[in-house]
């Protein structure tokens, strides 16, 4: 079944522990517009997915520059992002004086768009590499491979974004938020410095 190939590469594509990941779990622990977070994360894999399928690997052929400049923005982007963390290690709060910071939607989906689009690892695991194997498939079934890539993605935002979400009474202790806050902030320079070097 060809969707159930596309399924099973999305997954084990997405699943990874990356950026984009990170910040979906925290909003899900803080319980801040998770469904929306999910839906935007879900929806831009698919566009992306069905992108690659359909000639998006093409454009960034013809553009070789567009993906150092994703490349650096999403180092600089990432280095941001892994200093707030290391601020709030430094001052660490609960979820009630949390939920008291929340960011607005527009802030936590705008937020979301930039681990999103610029993570150069994006392009290349959605476009390049889905869009490549798609097509390695005979015609008339690339449609079915990028269904089932999407549906791996849309299952897997909802899962972690809402499973998080049922842990949210736990994360009342601001020690518990400073070793998540933590993690998260070696994540993203790790991942910043993955990509530098291996730009």
């Amino acid at each position: 079944m060809v969707w159930l190939d596309g399924f099973l590469m999305g997954g084990g594509l997405i699943v990874a522990i990356g950026a984009q990941n990170a910040f979906v779990i925290r909003q899900g622990m803080t319980g801040h517009f998770v469904f929306w977070i999910c839906l935007f994360c879900s929806c831009s894999d698919a566009l992306l997915i069905w992108s690659g399928v359909y000639g998006l690997s093409a454009i960034t052929r013809a553009l070789p520059l567009l993906i150092p400049v994703l490349t650096y923005g999403g180092v600089a982007f990432l280095c941001w992002f892994g200093v707030g963390a290391v601020r709030r290690v430094l001052r660490p709060v609960g979820m009630g004086n949390d939920a008291a910071e929340a960011p607005s939607l527009r802030t936590a989906l705008l937020t979301c768009a930039a681990f999103t689009f610029l993570n150069p690892h994006v392009y290349l695991d959605t476009v390049v590499l889905l869009g490549t194997v798609a097509n390695a498939h005979p015609a008339g079934e690339q449609a079915a491979f990028a269904t089932g890539a999407s549906m791996a993605s849309f299952l897997w935002f909802f899962v972690i974004g809402f499973g998080a979400m049922a842990l949210k009474p736990w994360f009342d202790r601001p020690r518990v938020w400073q070793v998540i806050d933590g993690i998260i902030a070696l994540v993203m320079f790790s991942l910043a410095a993955k990509i530098f070097f291996g730009a």
